[in-house]
């Protein structure tokens, strides 16, 4: 399986070994950020520094004339990722005989949220997650839609893998991070992430719901949750106990809709702008109400819309067989396995999980993250990929 790693620009630039010792992992490829988040990232091998904080949700590269006079309109990078730091990244990558591919994530900008408030989702107590733009405003999806044409096809890009293409809600791994505290599981994160911005009281309204009843109604169901009494049922059989069936499907039916129109218009936009050939796939979730970075999806949906999916698969790659059964010929289905050890990942049983996402249908690998990883983790990965 044609295996690739994540990178960011600044674990290459500046570091002249750096593409020759991505591609002796055993890669051929690299998935290179040119739209992300903030962040505060280790680089263990670099030779001018060994920690690098990303601000804020910035493009990696200069921002073209699409924005002139836009009120939404990208963040060019600090000195993290000064100029077009993309570009020097893919040329030198593509020198050491890589093919680069641009990583974008879109619907996750805390300074968005934080510099444009009414951008973001809003429970039902009012509150407003910034990190999270709600996808059902019409300013936002431009916006988003604009980005992902102008993040994925950089010069030099073969593809593009879109990240959080979708719903983003409660769940976030914000800095320090104090959310923690009450097990809300999979039925009250559900109930934590709808939004009630105007426009998705609208949306509510559309399916026969009176927005301040399913607000009233969403903090009456969420009311024993905090007291410690976590649904018994899971998945969307908790969210319809908590909430009613009816107004649950509701909601799903509004967020469903809004989330797939989103994704077709998003990689309709790439594929205007790119050459021939180049290839679009999404981080997925085969559950389409989930929230995140793997954005949730119809299966069925998503791979009529883009060339595949990536899918998470650390812990176990169960989530590739919704995909797999859809039985789409030539469709990219790339199992992400972490390799960072102090992460989570698994670097020394790389052959054996790589293995088991191929017999659940993987077709290719994504290994989070290259940059991020200790040499000892990379030899692992070594050996892994020799193995495969």
């Amino acid at each position: 399986m044609r295996a690739s790693a994540f990178v960011y620009p600044w674990d290459v630039n500046g570091d002249p070994s750096a593409p020759e010792f991505l591609a002796g992992t055993g890669v051929g490829q690299v998935t290179l950020a040119a739209a992300y988040h903030s962040t505060r990232a280790l680089t263990p091998r670099h030779p001018r520094h060994r920690v690098v904080t990303a601000e804020y949700a910035a493009v990696l590269y200069p921002p073209d004339a699409r924005w002139e006079g836009r009120d939404l309109r990208p963040y060019e990078a600090g000195d993290w990722a000064p100029g077009d730091a993309w570009g020097e990244a893919a040329a030198a990558l593509a020198d050491a005989g890589l093919d680069v591919h641009t990583w974008v994530v879109l619907a996750h900008n805390s300074r968005l949220g934080a510099e444009r408030p009414r951008t973001s989702v809003v429970n039902a107590y009012g509150d407003r997650y910034p990190w999270a733009p709600c996808i059902a405003q019409p300013a936002t999806r431009a916006y988003l839609t604009d980005l992902a044409a102008e993040a994925a096809v950089r010069p030099g890009a073969r593809g593009t893998e879109l990240e959080s293409l979708g719903w983003y809600g409660l769940a976030h791994l914000h800095a320090h991070d104090k959310t923690g505290g009450v097990g809300l599981g999979d039925a009250g994160q559900y109930l934590m992430s709808l939004c009630f911005c105007p426009d998705c009281r609208a949306g509510y309204g559309g399916q026969g719901l009176d927005p301040d009843e399913l607000a009233a109604a969403v903090r009456a169901a969420l009311e024993p949750v905090w007291r410690g009494a976590v649904p018994s049922d899971g998945g969307w059989a908790g969210v319809a106990k908590l909430l009613g069936e009816a107004p649950a499907n509701a909601t799903r039916a509004w967020r469903d809709e809004t989330a797939r129109t989103l994704q077709e218009a998003a990689v309709a936009a790439v594929r205007a702008a790119a050459p021939d050939g180049f290839q679009v796939l999404l981080h997925a979730d085969p559950v389409s109400y989930h929230c995140g970075a793997n954005a949730g999806v119809d299966p069925a949906h998503i791979l009529s819309v883009a060339d595949g999916v990536i899918v998470p698969c650390t812990g176990g790659a169960g989530l590739l067989t919704p995909f797999a059964e859809q039985g789409r010929a030539g469709a990219v289905l790339a199992a992400n396995l972490t390799v960072v050890s102090g992460m989570g990942g698994r670097p020394d049983a790389l052959a054996a999980d790589a293995a088991r996402a191929r017999e659940l249908g993987a077709t290719e690998l994504r290994l989070y993250h290259a940059g991020l990883a200790s040499d000892a983790d990379l030899e692992g990965v070594r050996a892994g990929l020799r193995v495969r």
